[in-house]
């Protein structure tokens, strides 16, 4: 069992910064990957960022260039620095660890954190 806890979410302005923090309870090292998602209301979930155990890393098609995920393995954590946000980047942010083994795949998810964007 892999806890997620995310953190770092909140109410800023069209154009503003925030970054969202995951902390994993596990090596984040010993994990497949980990990624950001996101639900709107009303809609479905669907992936922001990901991040390899081999650092390799792919973003949506609407966050990139602005959006940059990372990993310290030292503390366990994933972050994700948004940049240059809008009002369609408001929803709840989830972060997701994926690990794979001899007893099968596994998705982890946290609790979410809101990012909503309006002036």
């Amino acid at each position: 069992q892999v806890r997620l806890v995310e953190s770092g979410g909140g109410l800023v302005q069209p154009g503003g910064s925030l970054r969202l923090s995951c902390v994993a309870s596990t090596s984040i090292s010993s994990l497949n990957a980990m990624g950001w998602y996101r639900q709107a209301p009303g809609k479905q979930r669907e992936v922001v960022a990901t991040i390899t155990s081999g650092e390799s890393t792919n973003y949506a098609d609407s966050v990139k260039g602005r959006f940059t995920i990372s990993g310290d393995n030292a503390k366990n954590t994933v972050y994700l620095q948004m940049n240059s946000l809008k009002p369609e980047d408001t929803a709840v942010y989830y972060c997701n660890a994926y690990k794979s083994s001899w007893s099968g795949a596994f998705n982890y998810w946290g609790q979410g954190t809101q990012v909503t964007v309006s002036s």
